[in-house]
């Protein structure tokens, strides 16, 4: 299959994503004098705009490349939540695998920018863990949205605030196993040695560091090569992809341990990068694609993302002309 074929194929991949989502709200404005009632500087805001992220910006990344994103996710019963479904009704996004909840808020995270600088940022969210009963309705939803279509590929993204629990990875994978479905997961910390059984494991070297307490030299590839040998098969990962940022990323699978360098850029703005490579990875991972054209094309795609501002999901475009260039 060439390249233009691979991106073709994307077309008919169905994605369920699980975890966190979240609003990013921005108020934009301009400084110009302090407060008179706190040292503090006044915004006087001119612009505001409302768009999708944590889970939900993977969501924009799938759709992006035309495939089929399906969101499963508890948020709160609450305005936001409204905003929320009419945010992803507004991308042409289901809202199926959405559960609200009344024990939740719908995380919201509201940066105020003066002057071209972000002053505030303000976060509105609970972070613990959804309870038993949140748990198993949306078990059942992901067993529903499995059986009712034919799911390729299974994204856990996880940001650590609350919607994917130990007990819901144990079930999810047991029940991906069964249907022959692959595994991605964009690890946190909290739950990362939770998820055991997956197929393509993609955490950046900070989590990796910090999910396994461990420091060591990334100048030094053996010692990188050892670390990850070593967790994937404690934890019986079929593979992982490791982003090194600057370095590139690196890609180990029981055949092929590979280092792909990073490609020079104009880099404006790292946020959702990696939102950005766990969706590609995870299409080139339905497609059954070579390990090494799956960490080029997802290295690729973090990198584009990162010449523009703010979150923004890839051009399937741009990254397939990019991808030409490469002899993909």
């Amino acid at each position: 299959m060439n390249i233009q074929e691979t991106f073709k194929s994307f077309n008919k991949l169905n994605v369920l994503i699980i975890g966190d989502v979240m609003i990013d709200s921005y108020m934009w404005g301009n400084v110009s004098r302090i407060s008179p009632e706190a040292p503090v500087p006044i915004v006087a805001v001119n612009k505001k705009e409302n768009r999708l992220g944590g889970a939900a910006n993977v969501a924009l990344n799938i759709q992006a490349m035309g495939a089929t994103p399906i969101l499963c996710a508890v948020i709160g019963d609450d305005e936001n939540s409204k905003f929320f479904n009419g945010l992803l009704k507004k991308q042409k996004l289901t809202t199926e695998g959405i559960i609200k909840s009344s024990n939740r808020v719908t995380t919201v995270k509201t940066r105020i920018i003066g002057n071209h600088h972000q002053m505030l940022r303000i976060d509105e969210e609970i972070e613990t863990s959804i309870n038993s009963k949140e748990t198993d309705a949306l078990a059942i939803k992901i067993k529903k949205l499995i059986s009712d279509k034919k799911i390729d590929v299974i994204i856990f993204e996880d940001y650590d605030k609350g919607v994917i629990t130990p007990a819901l990875i144990n079930y999810v994978v047991k029940l991906a196993k069964q249907k022959k479905i692959p595994t991605v997961v964009d690890p946190k910390k909290k739950n990362f040695m939770d998820y055991k059984g997956i197929t393509l494991f993609k955490p950046n070297l900070k989590e990796l560091k910090e999910g396994l307490k461990l420091d060591f030299d990334i100048n030094n590839t053996a010692e990188l090569t050892k670390v990850v040998e070593s967790f994937i098969k404690l934890q019986q990962i079929e593979s992982a992809l490791i982003t090194l940022s600057e370095k590139g990323v690196y890609i180990h699978t029981a055949k092929s341990k590979t280092l792909v360098p990073a490609h020079v850029r104009d880099i404006m703005d790292v946020s959702g990068a990696g939102d950005t490579v766990v969706s590609i990875a995870a299409l080139c991972l339905a497609l059954n694609l070579p390990p090494a054209t799956l960490a080029t094309l997802s290295n690729l795609a973090g990198g584009l993302v990162c010449e523009k501002i703010g979150v923004v999901p890839v051009d399937k475009k741009q990254l397939l002309e990019e991808a030409k260039k490469l002899k993909l």
